[in-house]
């Protein structure tokens, strides 16, 4: 079998199973093991896979910039976005995190809502101006312009003053092995932080970031209160999340 169409196979293997296994591919196609990692290092270098331990995952859309994700899923996150804003009560204090996703959830609120918002995303609170009766706190620090969010000491220092309800998490990759990924450690290390700062986390997910994932682990399963998703009950992902008592709120 030619390289290239050993890579090919190992993307269809990726896209029907969720996770391709360097050693078992190796096996099957009497290859050695070190030929497959090549490949997909090769692959992951262009983007087209997330190397783990052992083998690969798929590889999340989601870390695209920001301005071409505004285009992905729009749909999707519309409908995430309205369930999303359905958990922020009259009174409440919400953190929102950054993202496509959660700018759907700023623009989702009620126009006549009371509420205190807490955002580490200019665009949110940007978003936010209208709503004239949600009292924003937009926490400072270093720009990161991927997701357009606000990362590192001083905006995790900003954090440690926030009490809210709820936190609705963005995430570029929920899999049923990888757990809650991001592409950015400092990224993934605010997430965090504003976790610990909600009585309850809540999982912002449309469907393509389902059984993706990205490099960086951002909260255990366990951590959070459920995740929101478009995606149906049939969904194979859906139904792995299910199994392993994960609650799924469906949009």
């Amino acid at each position: 079998m030619l390289v290239g169409e050993r890579r090919e196979l190992l993307l269809a293997r990726l896209a029907a199973d969720g996770k391709v296994l360097a050693k078992d591919v190796a096996a099957e196609l009497r290859v050695s093991e070190d030929s497959i990692r090549r490949d997909l290092r090769d692959l992951a270098a262009a983007g087209l896979c997330q190397r783990v331990y052992g083998g690969a995952l798929p590889v999340s859309p989601a870390v695209a910039d920001y301005a071409s994700r505004t285009a992905i899923a729009v749909d999707g996150k519309d409908r995430v976005a309205a369930a999303a804003a359905a958990l922020v009560r009259p009174g409440s204090t919400v953190i929102l995190d950054g993202g496509t996703t959660t700018l759907a959830v700023a623009n989702a609120l009620p126009r006549d809502l009371r509420a205190t918002v807490v955002t580490h995303s200019p665009t949110v609170a940007v978003a936010l101006l209208d709503h004239h009766g949600i009292e924003v706190f937009l926490l400072g620090g270093r720009l990161f312009r991927h997701s357009a969010v606000t990362c590192g000491a001083a905006a995790a220092e900003a954090a440690q003053s926030i009490s809210a309800d709820v936190f609705l998490l963005g995430v570029t990759g929920v899999h049923p092995e990888a757990g809650l990924t991001t592409g950015d450690a400092d990224e993934a290390a605010m997430k965090r932080t504003l976790a610990r700062r909600a009585a309850d986390t809540y999982v912002l997910a449309s469907a393509e970031k389902l059984g993706a994932a990205s490099r960086f682990t951002v909260l255990p399963f366990t951590d959070v209160a459920g995740v929101i998703t478009d995606a149906g009950e049939q969904d194979p992902n859906v139904q792995k999340l299910a199994n392993l008592g994960v609650v799924i709120t469906g949009a």
